[in-house]
């Protein structure tokens, strides 16, 4: 069966494209904090930063649209989930970038750049799917494939935590435990993105 949603005003479609697409910046950027030398991670974090308030600002904007908005693409409460979850997702990201700073964390382990791997893998399908939730056609590949990328990335974190029990003193661990966390937090909230879509084509099949 084919599945179509009303299409009629696709901008918070669009917005929510656009959320997606900061978290696939936001990876290239802590991508670079990972490469950079300490003295350039307070630059690097800055423009995390500003990756985390764009982000804010096309939640908010897509809550006005919808307050505005007679006709939307999908019903207010599956779009404000999607929405909140990009941001709380680009948020967590943020976070992550802000402790290596925090913490001075000079080489963070290689288990980051994998985990980033994943999270930026997330986000190029869902800056597609967003722009495809008024014709639900294939989303189904995008919600299986996102949970067998967080499946991966949820093995990668107990593997990292297990070297950094074998190779860390306490103090270090915890440090690196944080920004561990952040991360594999971030491909959970993408988890719950591509869930919601899930029950949206389970809701309109």
């Amino acid at each position: 069966m084919k599945l179509r949603l009303f299409p009629q005003e696709p901008i918070g479609l669009n917005l929510l494209s656009q959320m997606a697409h900061q978290i696939a910046l936001g990876t290239g950027t802590f991508s670079e904090i990972l490469g950079a030398p300490a003295s350039e991670h307070s630059r690097l974090v800055e423009d995390m930063h500003d990756h985390e308030a764009k982000s804010a600002e096309l939640h908010f904007a897509l809550l006005t649209h919808m307050r505005t908005s007679f006709l939307n693409p999908l019903p207010r409460e599956d779009m404000y989930a999607l929405s909140r979850y990009l941001n709380e997702a680009m948020g967590k990201l943020d976070a992550a970038a802000d402790l290596v700073l925090l913490y001075k964390l000079e080489r963070p382990p290689k288990r980051a750049a994998e985990q980033l791997e994943i999270i930026s893998r997330q986000a190029e399908l869902t800056v597609d799917a967003m722009r495809q939730l008024n014709n639900l056609d294939d989303l189904e590949d995008y919600w299986i494939e996102v949970l067998r990328l967080t499946k991966r990335a949820e093995r990668t974190h107990r593997v990292w935590v297990a070297d950094m029990l074998k190779d860390m003193k306490s103090a270090q661990y915890a440090r690196n435990r944080d920004v561990a966390d952040q991360l594999v937090e971030v491909t959970k909230d993408m988890r719950r993105i591509a869930t919601q879509v899930g029950s949206i084509i389970v809701k309109e099949s």
